[in-house]
């Protein structure tokens, strides 16, 4: 049995049957710094990410330093004007997204740290291709400052997950988990790293195991 601070918790499902026969071309979005972005560059690039290539990093913010590492990788990196909202994509921001994203042959969407609430048109032209990395345990702690909530709810045991994304924000269909434990002697900022490097393992895992053919088949 694994120890509890880096306990995996499995529930993936696959792509769809016909996607990927090229592999997996994916596409990432991202409003921050980036650390989940550069990790799964980084596992690309260490021949850890099976059969995904990550084909470009867009943004909704033109001084994120998630765009630094698309020179940084020989990435398309891109910011792409998300509209007049500060916390939602629609019209012809969400058109500009669709049209990027659909322009990479993408058959992969990871949201890393976007901040932005995706609507139903976005999420229809993806349907079952968007993943979503979220800093609890879900079903709980929902929303921002998960890490945050975790800390001062006093629960013994949090984590990350990586989920599909459907209309209901961070209530899709769980496909991995890991756990980490609170100790007594934890502040926000040991916990926020803690869970933060937990997120750097398991992104990059499940994104390589999505891009099995053999999960993608539906074989465990």
């Amino acid at each position: 049995m694994l120890p509890l601070d880096t306990a995996r918790l499995f529930f993936l499902e696959p792509l769809g049957s016909g996607c990927c026969a090229h592999g997996v071309n994916v596409v990432i979005l991202g409003s921050g710094r980036g650390s989940n972005a550069r990790r799964l560059l980084e596992a690309e690039r260490e021949g850890a990410l099976g059969g995904a290539r990550v084909k470009a990093v867009f943004s909704d913010r033109p001084e994120a330093p998630i765009l630094e590492l698309g020179p940084a990788f020989g990435v398309e990196a891109s910011y792409l004007d998300p509209g007049p909202y500060k916390t939602k994509l629609t019209g012809e921001g969400e058109t500009a997204y669709v049209d990027a994203i659909e322009a990479k042959q993408a058959d992969l969407v990871v949201l890393a740290g976007f901040m932005r609430v995706i609507k139903a048109t976005f999420i229809q032209a993806f349907e079952g291709r968007i993943i979503n990395i979220h800093p609890s345990l879900l079903p709980s702690f929902k929303g921002l400052a998960a890490i945050r909530q975790a800390f001062e709810y006093g629960v013994r045991i949090t984590g990350c997950t990586v989920h599909y994304v459907t209309g209901d924000v961070d209530g899709g269909p769980i496909i991995d988990q890991e756990a980490v434990r609170i100790e007594e002697g934890d502040t926000l900022q040991s916990l926020e790293e803690k869970v933060h490097a937990a997120e750097h393992r398991l992104l990059p895992a499940v994104v390589a195991r999505l891009s099995d053919p053999a999960v993608r088949r539906g074989r465990p």
